[in-house]
């Protein structure tokens, strides 16, 4: 379980989040709403661990009974992805995956585990591709299941499937839920499209503690 305690931002002075406190089960996928400028993206970058220093944040984190808010982005075991995909274009599609795999994981084993990553989202024989050649909904599948294969006790998801058309947008969405809903894990969706909050999921609207 991923819980929010009495988050409080600041910024020169202003106050952009307010006595924030919510909480997202495993398995649940929880979406927040919000006008522009309501601390979607603070409020984010606040539980990733990667809130600019400029802003002043007050409040407490816990994930899985574990107190995160005072640990550095890589110790906190929280994956996050944004709307753009965000893939190295030096490195191919496989390379890509490979960045996000455990050091755990025996060196014989991690091709195979990429390759059978990129097969579950229909892009098998892509570990070889330049990433420059892949279309925006692809692009976005690996980038996703680079966050997974990270293998993250939390998930955020900035705004994915703005970029997308329609018909691509609710295939991804469908796939995306599936995955993360597998892994039982808690998620964080943004959006501004009421059509992404799941069927069984809560949604929050940010202005409600601004």
């Amino acid at each position: 379980m991923l819980k929010v305690d009495g988050l409080t931002v600041t910024h020169r002075g202003e106050t952009l989040l307010y006595n924030v406190d919510f909480q997202v089960q495993n398995g649940e996928i929880l979406t927040l709403m919000g006008t522009s400028g309501s601390g979607k993206s603070t409020l984010l970058s606040w539980i990733a661990g990667a809130l600019d220093g400029a802003f002043q944040a007050r409040g407490e984190l816990w994930l899985n009974e574990r107190r995160c808010d005072a640990l550095p982005t890589e110790a906190r075991r929280i994956g996050i992805l944004f709307q753009d995909a965000l893939l190295f274009d030096h490195f191919s599609v496989g390379q890509n995956l490979l960045l996000a795999l455990p050091t755990s994981v025996p060196r014989q084993q991690r091709r195979a585990q990429a390759e059978a990553a990129l097969d579950s989202a229909g892009l098998g024989g892509f570990y070889s591709r330049d990433p420059a050649t892949l279309s925006g909904g692809q692009r976005a599948r690996v980038a996703l299941l680079r966050s997974l294969l990270a293998q993250p006790d939390a998930l955020l998801l900035d705004e994915p499937f703005s970029g997308l058309d329609a018909a691509l947008r609710d295939s991804f969405r469908s796939w995306v839920f599936a995955e993360v809903k597998q892994r039982h894990i808690p998620v964080i969706l943004v959006t501004h499209d009421v059509a992404d909050i799941p069927a069984d999921g809560r949604c929050l609207r940010l202005e409600s503690w601004g």
